[in-house]
């Protein structure tokens, strides 16, 4: 058994997700948190086969002019997005960016100049000193989040080197001084393979970290920020899986004991639920979706443990595609796959049964074989297009990690199950997949949740793991 999660100390009250630089950064969003002043500087990387992800704290200029708080109330439109926070948000000078402008601020920095050893009184002074300051002059500062592909793992380093250089600048110090304010806290696999890179090109501390304990790590603490966790709603689910059986009015799912507990009585068609009035919501299971997939199941007092998991995942998809489409990006792929049309590929089950196979409620387009309609007998080779391709195999591989999270969440009485990695990627055909697996083969009575930084919970575990109450510290001059 892995080693418990420790508490979360970061202040989240009034955290608020940033709005999106582009369609590209839906799953990057920054989140701002007024509350959290405290001085930090350490990077949290997380190196998976395919992806790096990288989470910073920032100080900023000015709070977030026009914050995309997520909560839709009941509507998927964007026009209908309100805050909960009360405090109003100032705006931003003009040709501020909360990104590029923000910067790192080490505590050394701060004390450096003492020269002295300091005791935990004089610590807590420091500190409550430095927040006094800060809160003054920074309401809070931006959680900000980066991806990088591992086989240009040396943009990433880079991409660091920046951070660190511009950190200086604004804080006025040497680079040198900033170095030894500043640590790397790596996790996944690649903590280990690229250990020295890091260490010998940024010249700061690198520490790694479990990777399922930071994956836990996370989990908690994202799903404490309001408007993270989401669902889809049965109606949006069918319009998005049965495209051409969705015009006709469809009716929710209803399981042997009735149909899911709602949000509302009358909940409205396409709707993506939010929730606004976060708790971390324990026992549950994490379905984490990366190269292959991981499936860690989390007791009550956050103990955890690695049930299953399966080979084919994000990888897979990205390596087949790369094989037989032209695509050369994992979002080209998923933009293919948005265009395409599944039947063309994949037997369906009315193409053996010419209709709906009502005694075991499958539909006419539930898909029986996967590329089922590729071979033919004649030994032609059927020609299709690269956006049919796409969107059967995104359906074959979701369809698949679907059925493996419902089952271990059947095995082990699970009803919360979130999904969670960079394969998702706020995609609706993904996440509309896997929960119609999970509503279909629980007949109704489990959901999928899924994170809006699903792709950064290692990531952020690293990173908050390493937050907490000052410890004491020896702190040498310049």
């Amino acid at each position: 058994m892995l080693p418990v999660a420790k508490n979360i100390q970061v202040n989240t009250k009034g955290a608020v997700i940033l709005s999106e630089e582009s369609p590209e950064t839906r799953d990057s969003r920054g989140i701002y948190l007024p509350g959290y002043v405290e001085p930090v500087s350490h990077i949290a990387v997380d190196i998976g086969g395919s992806l790096v992800k990288v989470v910073y704290f920032t100080r900023s200029p000015a709070p977030p002019t026009s914050p995309s708080v997520a909560a839709t109330r009941g509507s998927s439109s964007p026009n209908s997005i309100s805050s909960d926070v009360s405090e109003p948000f100032l705006p931003v000078p003009p040709g501020v960016s909360m990104k590029s402008n923000g910067a790192l601020t080490p505590l050394i920095l701060e004390s450096s100049s003492n020269g002295v050893t300091l005791s935990p009184l004089d610590n807590d002074r420091l500190l409550n000193s430095i927040m006094r300051r800060t809160s003054q002059h920074f309401p809070g500062g931006s959680l900000n989040f980066d991806r990088f592909e591992t086989d240009n793992i040396n943009e990433c380093v880079e991409f660091i080197k920046g951070l660190i250089e511009r950190s200086a600048k604004v804080n006025e110090v040497s680079i040198e001084e900033m170095r030894k304010g500043v640590k790397i806290m790596a996790t996944g696999g690649g903590a280990h393979k690229f250990y020295e890179l890091f260490s010998e090109e940024l010249g700061v501390e690198v520490r790694r970290e479990d990777e399922m304990e930071c994956l836990i790590e996370g989990l908690k603490f994202i799903t404490l920020i309001p408007d993270e966790a989401y669902y889809f709603s049965d109606e949006l689910i069918q319009s998005v899986t049965h495209p051409t059986s969705a015009k006709a009015k469809a009716s929710p799912s209803v399981g042997p004991t009735g149909t899911l507990e709602r949000p509302s009585p009358n909940p409205p068609k396409y709707a993506v639920t939010f929730e606004s009035n976060p708790t971390t919501q324990l026992p549950c299971l994490l379905v984490n979706i990366g190269s292959g997939v991981s499936i860690i199941k989390i007791d009550e007092d956050g103990k955890f443990e690695r049930v299953s998991g399966t080979s084919l995942g994000g990888g897979t998809l990205w390596g087949i595609l790369s094989l037989l489409t032209p695509a050369t990006s994992f979002d080209e792929m998923l933009a293919f796959s948005e265009k395409g049309d599944n039947s063309t590929v994949d037997m369906l089950v009315g193409d053996i049964y010419g209709q709906d196979y009502g005694r075991l409620g499958l539909k006419s387009t539930t898909i029986a074989s996967s590329f089922g309609k590729v071979f033919k007998k004649s030994g032609e080779k059927v020609k299709v297009s690269p956006e049919d391709i796409s969107r059967s195999l995104l359906y074959a591989i979701s369809n698949n990690i679907g059925q493996i999270a419902y089952m271990n969440a059947e095995k082990y009485g699970l009803d919360r199950i979130y999904f969670g990695g960079c394969y998702i990627r706020g995609h609706p055909a993904t996440i509309s997949t896997l929960s119609y697996a999970i509503r279909f083969w629980s007949k109704g009575t489990k959901r999928a949740l899924f994170l809006r930084h699903e792709g950064f919970l290692g990531t952020i575990g690293a990173w908050i793991k390493n937050i907490g109450p000052p410890e004491l510290e020896e702190v040498s001059a310049s």
